[in-house]
């Protein structure tokens, strides 16, 4: 290793996606290693829209490991963030820098510590995953420091120790989590089903209703149902087998009907799982329950499913249409069912892919005023509309998995002092 006196810093930059789950993960068998009572299968979103960006340094300068996550120093003495730095030290291989006289021998990493710096672009612990691309992005990262040599099914095993989501953002596209039945967990796996080109028809469209943290963690939520709820055991046992094998046929063939019915199926079977939980847990609000009200009666109308919901632990609704035109109608009912406030502009309403607005017919708020109730509205029933009951809306769609930024520019630390920029 390079003596002491150089102080160099050796830093890595990635950025990684989140993901919804279309057939959910609840509930876990291991506390520890993090294993699930069913498989799941998820959709990675567009990392353009909805990521984290980590970078990690390495110098013999640093006195002990830290991270920054949004620009917070928070404790990495956390099981799961310790958990994985051990698992990627473990793996980690000699890592020479000729430019900058570095060479680094695996045995090394034992006593280098580490900086982290972390930045999600969506709201955290907010029931949109933040954890899942958080620690997929901490691990893809790490590994590519320290040049790990696994796979990323096997990195997707280490992501995993630190949230379970987190083992299906190390892939684009559609992904299912392999609950696995060694008592090691060297078996619970994700992998990929289908890339994001796949099915790029679809159009995902977010309700961000609330950006504030959930009341019952995930963590908290998923241990009192597991040991309470008698439904949750039922759809581990019966119900969630099946579903998988139909899910991944739909996806398979691209049918929209199919991945629709199960997708609205299995957030709702979810969210009855909280409340079949002692005490009940509440994860949606009212605006999620008008959400679903009116993608259902649009559904029924259409006799055919345009659009799919389906809600993680929290109140945001993500909401998956079957392709661009009725992503532009989806988008039109959303504007109209809930306007933003008066002093808001469209632009910063609707983030993301703002060309939907366009398709929609939608440049102004005036536009958005104009908008006609839609036909599936009943006769004689007067229109209400939610003024700013939903925060924005997020477009974006299927998306690719984690990739490295090679412009220092886009690194989060200082490549000199070794702190957050």
């Amino acid at each position: 290793m390079a003596e002491e006196s150089q102080k160099w810093i050796l830093m890595v930059t990635a950025r990684t996606p989140t993901n919804i789950a279309v057939i959910k993960y609840w509930g876990k068998r291991d506390e520890t290693l993090i294993l699930p009572i069913n498989d799941s299968i998820s959709v990675t979103l567009d990392p353009d829209h909805l990521c984290t960006t980590t970078t990690v340094a390495v110098s013999p300068s640093f006195e002990k490991d830290r991270m920054w996550l949004n620009g917070k120093e928070i404790s990495l003495g956390g099981g799961r963030y310790q958990n994985c730095l051990k698992e990627i030290r473990r793996r980690a291989n000699d890592v020479v820098d000729e430019k900058k006289g570095i060479h680094i021998r695996r045995e090394d990493w034992e006593n280098l510590h580490v900086h982290i710096a972390s930045y999600n672009n969506f709201p955290t612990a907010a029931g949109l995953a933040s954890s899942a691309a958080g620690f997929a992005c901490l691990v893809f990262s790490l590994a590519k420091l320290m040049q790990v040599k696994d796979d990323l099914g096997q990195l997707s095993s280490i992501a995993r120790q630190g949230s379970g989501s987190a083992c299906r953002s190390l892939y684009g596209g559609f992904v299912k989590w392999v609950m696995g039945n060694d008592v090691s967990g060297s078996d619970s796996i994700a992998v990929q089903l289908a890339n994001e080109t796949h099915w790029d028809d679809l159009v995902i469209i977010i309700a961000v209703v609330s950006s504030r943290q959930k009341e019952t963690s995930s963590t908290t939520g998923m241990r009192e149902s597991v040991e309470t709820s008698t439904l949750l055991q039922h759809r581990s046992k019966e119900v969630a087998p099946k579903r998988i094998l139909q899910m991944e046929e739909a996806i398979r063939n691209r049918e929209f009907e199919s991945f629709a019915k199960l997708t609205c199926a299995d957030s709702n079977q979810f969210h009855a799982v909280c409340l079949d939980t002692s005490p009940p847990i509440f994860y949606m609000n009212d605006t999620s329950s008008r959400i679903i009200s009116y993608m259902e009666r649009w559904n029924r109308f259409e006799g055919t499913p345009q659009v799919a919901y389906t809600f993680d632990a929290g109140p945001n609704a993500v909401l998956i249409a079957r392709n661009r035109k009725a992503a532009t109608l989806l988008l039109q009912r959303l504007l109209f069912y809930f306007p933003p406030l008066p002093e808001n502009e469209l632009s910063s309403y609707v983030i993301g892919d703002k060309s939907i607005l366009q398709e929609a017919g939608l440049q102004s708020l005036k536009d958005v005023e104009a908008l006609p109730p839609p036909p599936e509205m009943k006769e004689n029933i007067p229109s209400k509309k939610f003024i700013g009951d939903v925060s924005y809306f997020i477009c974006t769609k299927p998306g690719r998995g984690p990739v490295l930024l090679t412009d220092e520019d886009q690194a989060l630390i200082h490549p000199k002092t070794g702190l957050p920029k």
